[in-house]
């Protein structure tokens, strides 16, 4: 079976064996394949992802060639058995581009997004298993999205796009945290978020909550004076009026910020 990863540097496994995908041109062609998860993806985008705006002279014959050479290598199949033995069809040739061909088990970014999203239409009615499926999903990531900063520009788009996946998680988890009680146990990595270079309200936002509930207020409140600090020297505004009325629910002991309590009352 092969499976691959690319929350973190792009890898693929065939079994316990890793296969090593060298060139960056293929990496990029595996890299822009896997951001489709499991779509078509068109000759011309694949052409731009390999070689931008320059493509050579003859890249009809050198993008078979490369795709033909992935194909070896990820399923140990000729062109002509694009399937793997007993199993579904992996890089498949389309009349007007490729198509990878992964599952939920094959990849981990599906993994990672059908559990958050099953862990968000859950957190409601069951918080704790919502907890335990989001620090699962999130227990995938080894790194940057595609472990690249540069890249082509399906790659670089579907990177942005998880990394912004993997913030939201990260909110959904420490507001379902809240809602059951686990406060003091988020204060080290909410702390390490907020002090991280990346500007986040809502990751302040329960950090004060948390370290209200832990007996924390001044704390808390010196939370609030911080973020409202760097908000005002590196972007030149003010905080939001959420972040704002979070200070003023501490300041007045608002029943929302209770134990237990429907904390999220504060953003509406």
């Amino acid at each position: 079976m092969t499976r691959f990863a690319v929350l973190g540097p792009l890898e693929c496994w065939s079994g316990p064996q890793q296969v090593e995908i060298r060139g960056s041109l293929q990496r990029s062609l595996l890299g822009a394949l896997l951001a489709a998860e499991a779509k078509p993806v068109s000759v011309r985008a694949l052409v731009t992802e390999l070689w931008g705006d320059a493509p050579p002279a003859q890249w009809e014959n050198a993008l078979h060639a490369h795709v033909s050479r992935l194909r070896r290598r990820i399923t140990g199949c000729s062109d002509r058995a694009t399937a793997e033995p007993g199993g579904s069809p992996r890089l498949i040739g389309l009349a007007t581009g490729y198509r990878l061909v992964v599952t939920e088990t094959d990849l981990d970014s599906l993994s990672f997004t059908r559990q958050v999203a099953r862990a968000r239409a859950i957190a409601a009615i069951a918080p704790s298993e919502a907890a335990e499926l989001l620090r699962s999903a999130l227990s995938l990531w080894r790194g940057t999205a595609f472990g690249m900063i540069t890249g082509g520009p399906m790659a670089r788009a579907a990177a942005h796009h998880l990394e912004a996946a993997r913030t939201v998680a990260l909110e959904v988890l420490f507001d379902v945290e809240l809602r059951i009680g686990r406060h003091a146990d988020i204060i080290p990595a909410l702390r390490e978020l907020v002090e991280s270079p990346q500007l986040n309200e809502r990751f302040c936002e329960q950090l004060m909550v948390a370290l209200y509930r832990s007996g924390r207020q001044a704390e808390a409140l010196a939370t609030y004076r911080a973020m409202r600090h760097r908000l005002d020297e590196e972007l030149g505004v003010l905080p939001t009026q959420t972040l704002r009325d979070h200070e003023r629910a501490i300041l007045n002991h608002h029943p929302a910020l209770h134990t237990r309590a429907n904390h999220m009352a504060l953003r509406e």
